[in-house]
């Protein structure tokens, strides 16, 4: 049986106290459903001044395109171009005042960022300065959650892109505004945790590299102590005089992987190695773990760990023998090694293992190799540690984003009651 509005009485009968069924589905009673357009004082897109005016390009206001916005986090303080005042003037571009809602309408549907600082905007992009009633870090994580479903509006088009009608029509749940700001700021806390980890990955890869360049260089010495490695000048750079100069093919001889067998392609456990890493399962394997693959096609010159048997495609080439040297130290070694020139083929850039094996390198002792390769490890294990921090904060955030946005779960009402009062956010009160 349904109602007037169309609503089934079965579904209104079962819906949770303090629900109410809208065209958007059960959302709470103090829940309103609006066009976006209703709950904003200004959208307007922006405009490109022509590109071959010179004077119109280069100045002091930020210029915002789609590449801008997704590659921000949510806040905008900096473009990859800028205009002058003259290419504003002579264009359909505006000056979009700082803690507007930036929205992508082409190609990319529904990706949003909030500008910190004053800027205008190509016309893929459709600036939002929302009103009194409208949260703008909850309008920017809620048309993020619904991009998808705004992305279908345009139904007249085979582009993917959107117009401002379209968005100004597109309807949206929207909490009371203490709430909307208590949802805002579960989520950017989440948010700010995940891209602190992500500075903290970026540090420690930094640090490898630091101390990949130190540890073959001078071996496993304090930094502070490198001044004191008796080095010697040979071909290939300083190295400590108890290192040796050899073949790479006198550390390990490198063997080309093979295809899998058409007859014998069922799944099992073992790791399929391609030139970008495992990228698949097999019931054999040709090469006994641990192991180390080099890209030799594809993603040529990557270098891969494999832990236990493996199966090796045509795609690399892999360590066959270490000749008794420590397999971690290869691995690490082979991280830094430069292949380019060892590269052949045009249309095909492949790595030449007769041309790579008489390569030269440095080769330290076998207790030094040890001790180079447990430091890096030790970075290493950290690095892996934030990753998986990273990636458990990026399925909180959706699983967040999700519940908050459908109300699936509600924030407490003592949380909400935080943010009653006049105050509004402001982007420039948010930096990360």
């Amino acid at each position: 049986m349904l109602e007037p509005s169309g609503v089934s009485t079965r579904n209104v009968a079962d819906l949770p106290e303090g629900f109410k069924m809208t065209e958007l589905g059960p959302l709470p009673e103090e829940w309103r459903v609006v066009r976006l357009g209703d709950v904003v004082l200004k959208m307007k897109a922006g405009g490109t001044p022509k590109r071959t005016v010179n004077e119109y390009w280069g100045g002091q206001i930020p210029f915002a395109l789609i590449e801008d916005i997704t590659h921000s986090e949510l806040y905008l303080y900096s473009t990859k171009r800028s205009i002058t005042e003259a290419g504003l003037r002579n264009s359909n571009a505006w000056l979009v005042p700082p803690g507007s809602l930036l929205l992508t309408m082409y190609g990319t549907i529904g990706m949003t960022a909030i500008n910190v600082v004053p800027l205008a905007t190509n016309q893929a992009i459709l600036a939002i300065i929302p009103s009194k009633d409208l949260d703008v870090t909850f309008a920017a994580y809620a048309l993020r959650y619904h991009a998808n479903r705004l992305a279908k509006e345009n139904v007249q088009s085979t582009q993917k892109n959107i117009s401002k009608q379209i968005v100004a029509r597109f309807k949206v749940p929207l909490p009371p505004l203490p709430e909307q700001r208590a949802i805002a700021h579960v989520l950017r806390t989440v948010q700010r945790a995940k891209e602190a980890t992500e500075r903290v990955i970026a540090a420690l890869k930094e640090l490898k590299k630091s101390l990949m360049r130190h540890l073959f260089t001078y071996g496993p010495v304090p930094l502070d102590q490198a001044d004191q490695v008796p080095l010697k000048e040979t071909e290939i750079g300083p190295m400590p005089e108890h290192w040796q100069v050899v073949r790479l093919g006198e550390v390990v001889t490198l063997q080309r992987g093979k295809d899998l067998p058409k007859k014998q392609r069922e799944q099992g456990r073992i790791p399929v190695i391609g030139s970008n890493g495992i990228v698949g399962w097999h019931s054999k394997a040709i090469a006994k773990g641990p192991g180390v693959c080099v890209g030799r096609s594809g993603s040529v010159g990557k270098v891969t760990w494999v832990e236990n048997d493996y199966w090796p495609l045509n795609t690399v080439l892999w360590v066959k023998d270490f000749h008794g040297n420590d397999p971690r130290f290869v691995f690490f070694m082979l991280s830094q090694f430069d292949f380019k020139p060892y590269v052949g083929g045009v249309s095909v850039p492949t790595l030449n293992r007769n041309l790579v094996h008489p390569a030269k390198t440095a080769l330290p002792p076998l207790p030094e190799q040890r001790e180079i390769a447990r430091i890096l490890m030790t970075v290493d294990r950290k690095i892996e540690t934030e990753e998986n921090r990273k990636r458990a904060l990026e399925g909180l955030f959706k699983s967040l984003l999700h519940h908050l946005m459908t109300a699936k779960v509600r924030m407490p009402k003592e949380v909400v009651e935080q943010f009653e009062g006049p105050g509004e956010t402001h982007a420039g009160e948010e930096g990360p």
